[in-house]
C-alpha cells in the first residue's frame, strides 16, 4: 500500500501528530515521552514566541488509516541571518522502519524547504537550543533523559540512505559523584572566589529566583552565543521560558554566581533530579495523575532515581577556564549525596567543546551516547 503525506492542518491532526512520537515507542524501555502539553505549546504558532522569526509546517505520513511516520519543517530566519545561509530545519521526526515511509517524510519536509528558497536542510532541530536536538547514533541501550531525543538504531542508517551527512555531534556523559566533594575542589573553589570576588548566591523560595530569572537566561545568550546553531533567546523567548522552568526548579540544583563589586551574574548550573521515570510513567499526560509521578520525581518523595540530570551549565566568557566549575560542583555534589544520587548525567555537549568537556577532569565519567544533526543539499 502507498504512503500519503497528509499536511498537519488542525488541532487534530496537531495531537495525533505528538502522539504517534510517543505511540511508537510503546514497549521500549529506554523511551522518555515528552510531556503532551509542552510540546503541543511549542509547536502552536499562538503560544511559542519563537513564531517571531521562524516559519514550520508539520507532516503525517499515512499507509491506508495507519499513521506510519511524522516530521516538522521549520526555517528560523533569525538564525539563518546570524550564520548567513539558508538552512531550513527538520525536526519532531519519528517514522517506522521503512524505505518508502522515510522517503516520502523527508521529501515532503525538502520540498517544503526548497519551495522557500533553501538550500540545504539540517536537523533534528528544533526552533531553539532550547528544544529537542540531535539524533541518537549510540547509546540505544541506555535510558533517555528529560532533554533529549531517544530514537531507534534504524533512523541513522536511513539518514545515510537519504543522502544526509554528518553535520555536528553531541556527546554525552555519565559521571560518578563522589561520596565527598573532592579537596581539589574545596580548595579551588575558595581560591576562585577570593581572586574574582566571588560568591554563589542561595535561594530558599523559588519566588526569590524570580529577581535573577531573566538574567539567567541573558546570561545562557551570552555565554552559547558562538556555538553550533545557537540563537539568542528574544525576551518573549526568556518570558516564556521562565514561566515553564522556574516553578521546576529544585533550589538545591541552582548555583548562581555572583561576582560581589556590581552583583553581575557570572556563572548558572541547573540541575534537577532525574525526570525520566516519572516521565515513563505519566506517559506524557499530566493530567489526572501524571502530575503526581512528575511531583514525587522532583521533591524526591518515594523515589529510587539515583540519577541527577545536570540542565545546563553557562559561564560568562571572561571568566571560562578559570575553575568557577569547582564552585558549581562543590554545590552540587553535596545536595546529590544528601538525596543518596549516585551518577549525574551531562546531557549533550558539542564534540568540539572541550572547555565544557573539562568541566568533569578529575571525576569518573563514562562517554556513553553520540548523537548527530545531519545535513542534505537540496
Amino acid at each position: 500500500m502507498s504512503v500519503i503525506i497528509k499536511k498537519v492542518n488542525s488541532k487534530d491532526d496537531l495531537r495525533k501528530f505528538i502522539q504517534f512520537g510517543i505511540d511508537l515507542y510503546e514497549g521500549n524501555e529506554y523511551f522518555v515521552p515528552p510531556l503532551i502539553y509542552d510540546e503541543r505549546d511549542t509547536l502552536t504558532m499562538s503560544k511559542n514566541p519563537a513564531f517571531e522569526h521562524c516559519d514550520a509546517s508539520y507532516f503525517l505520513a499515512y499507509r491506508g488509516d495507519e499513521i506510519v511516520g511524522r516530521i516538522g519543517g521549520i526555517i528560523n530566519h533569525k538564525a539563518n541571518e546570524i550564520w548567513k545561509q539558508k538552512h531550513a530545519r527538520f525536526g519532531f521526526v519519528d517514522f517506522i522502519d521503512d524505505d518508502d515511509v522515510a522517503d516520502a517524510l523527508f521529501g515532503a519536509a525538502e520540498s517544503w524547504a526548497r519551495s522557500r528558497g533553501m538550500e540545504k536542510i539540517h536537523g533534528p532541530l528544533g526552533f531553539t537550543d532550547m528544544d529537542h536536538e540531535g539524533m541518537l547514533i549510540e547509546g540505544f541501550d541506555r535510558m533517555g533523559t528529560m532533554a533529549t531525543i531517544y530514537n531507534y538504531p534504524y533512523y541513522p542508517e536511513h539518514m545515510v540512505r537519504m543522502g544526509y551527512a554528518k553535520e555536528q555531534d553531541w556527546v554525552e556523559f555519565l559521571i560518578q559523584i563522589p561520596k565527598e566533594v573532592p579537596e581539589r575542589f574545596d580548595r579551588m573553589s575558595e581560591v576562585v572566589k577570593r581572586r574574582f570576588g566571588l560568591v554563589v548566591k542561595r535561594f530558599e523560595r523559588k519566588n526569590d529566583v524570580y529577581p535573577y530569572a531573566k538574567e539567567i537566561f541573558q546570561l545562557i545568550n551570552k555565554a552559547y552565543k558562538e556555538l553550533f546553531g545557537y540563537v539568542e533567546l528574544t525576551d518573549k523567548q526568556i518570558d516564556y521560558y521562565v514561566d515553564m522552568y522556574i516553578p521546576m526548579l529544585r533550589l538545591e540544583f541552582l548555583s548562581v554566581i555572583l561576582r560581589q563589586q556590581d552583583n553581575k551574574m557570572v556563572g548558572v548550573a541547573i540541575g534537577l533530579p532525574s525526570m525520566s521515570e516519572a516521565l515513563r510513567r505519566a506517559k506524557g499526560k499530566f493530567l489526572p495523575t501524571g502530575w503526581i509521578h512528575l511531583y514525587k520525581a522532583l521533591k524526591g518523595i518515594g523515589s529510587s532515581t539515583k540519577v541527577l540530570d545536570l540542565m545546563l551549565v553557562a559561564i560568562d566568557p571572561e571568566y571560562q577556564g578559570k575553575g568557577l566549575n569547582a564552585l558549581i560542583f562543590k554545590e552540587f555534589i553535596t545536595a546529590a549525596r544528601k538525596l543518596g544520587m549516585e551518577v549525574a548525567e551531562s546531557n549533550i555537549e558539542l564534540e568540539t567543546n572541550n572547555k565544557v568537556q573539562s568541566l568533569w577532569d578529575g571525576l569518573e565519567v563514562e562517554q556513553h551516547k553520540r548523537r548527530r544533526a545531519f545535513i542534505k543539499d537540496l
